[in-house]
């Protein structure tokens, strides 16, 4: 038996010591893998374009206005921990205990309404002690696009972001879409930013060392949030800094993401090679806030958020999903690396067996 977080072993280990929840657990597990497998066979299933059509299919985007950020280069940012808090989405505090249900309306509910106010009380103690800090660095820089690259013009960084179409075969009148294609081919700008909570990884060990576990969890769960708050909150900057700067949305707008612009990560669906971090990292100067990366390119503190800012009201999320051999062949030259390495980074989106 799989399960997704550690908090569900304990009600699947004592089905499984039952014999008649055994044999209906047994089952249903059985039930949802066919289940699995069927969507997987499907999306297997799906055709593939050839790179060069799905590039012929690209998202045609007019830059006629191309808004000029009011500075370039790099800023770094620490706002108070109350002011984070008021941007905090909730929902997916309660997601991190296996909570479903929407925020407010899951209040109602005595063990949420319990999480809630246990959560809020530790992190006054948090703020008041000063027990956690929120480090912060966003930038711009001159770029523009060159095919499904993403070239700064700064000569001094030399940087290109090299990035991923999607291939499968799209019904009429949808796009093949690419980050790239959210970038004028010249004259325009890019931006980027990584955020963090600092300190999270010490308080949660202290708890633990006192064999306070859920103390512990309950720390991580909450620097999690406030990271999230601060990618809304530095997000909201670089909008006011570069085309809106008059912005002043409502929180549950900022929530469901009703404002132009977006801010894809690196390793994620619209970009799903973790490595380019590296180059993000890089020209944001991020272990000068204390930020760094793993040989696997996951985030220290694990509280961080990072991505990239893109300005153009058409900009959308997408996942780039399967990709075939010659778009791998392809990515990894301009990557500059070999295609073995390339398909190390994109092994959950390859349309192929690499082997």
């Amino acid at each position: 038996m799989h399960v997704l977080d550690a908090s569900r072993v304990v009600g699947v280990v004592a089905d499984l010591l039952d014999a008649t929840r055994a044999g209906v657990l047994d089952a249903e597990n059985r039930t949802e893998q066919a289940r699995q497998r069927e969507l997987h066979e499907a999306q297997r299933k799906q055709p593939l374009l050839t790179l060069g059509q799905a590039r012929a299919n690209s998202e045609r985007v007019d830059f006629t206005e191309l808004p000029v950020p009011a500075f370039t280069g790099v800023r770094t940012v620490r706002p108070a921990l109350a002011e984070l808090r008021t941007m905090i989405d909730w929902q997916f505090f309660f997601l991190a205990w296996e909570l479903k249900g929407k925020y407010p309306a899951i209040l109602d509910r005595p063990v949420a309404r319990e999480l809630f106010d246990e959560g809020n009380a530790l992190l006054d103690k948090i703020i008041e002690a000063g027990q956690l800090r929120a480090h912060g660095v966003y930038g711009f820089w001159p770029a523009h696009s060159h095919g499904d690259d993403i070239v700064l013009d700064d000569a001094r960084s030399g940087v290109r972001f090299p990035m991923l179409r999607q291939q499968t075969a799209k019904p009429e009148g949808r796009a093949n879409r690419c980050l790239a294609d959210y970038v004028a081919p010249e004259g325009d700008h890019i931006g980027g930013f990584a955020v963090s909570i600092q300190g999270a990884e010490a308080l949660a060990a202290s708890f633990e060392a006192d064999h306070d576990d859920y103390t512990s969890i309950m720390v991580k769960a909450l620097a999690d949030r406030l990271a999230e708050a601060f990618a809304e909150y530095i997000h909201l900057r670089a909008r006011r800094d570069w085309f809106e700067p008059d912005a002043a949305p409502e929180s549950v707008d900022l929530h469901a993401e009703r404002f132009r612009g977006i801010r894809p990560a690196l390793g994620y669906p619209a970009s799903p090679d973790h490595s380019l971090k590296k180059e993000l990292f890089d020209l944001l100067e991020a272990e000068k806030i204390g930020m760094g990366l793993t040989t696997s390119f996951a985030m220290t503190p694990a509280a961080g958020v990072s991505g990239l800012f893109f300005a153009h009201p058409d900009a959308k999320y997408f996942t780039v999903g399967r990709i075939g051999l010659d778009q791998t062949e392809d990515y990894a030259r301009r990557r500059g690396m070999d295609r073995r390495a390339a398909e190390s980074w994109l092994g959950p989106n390859l349309a192929y067996d690499p082997r």
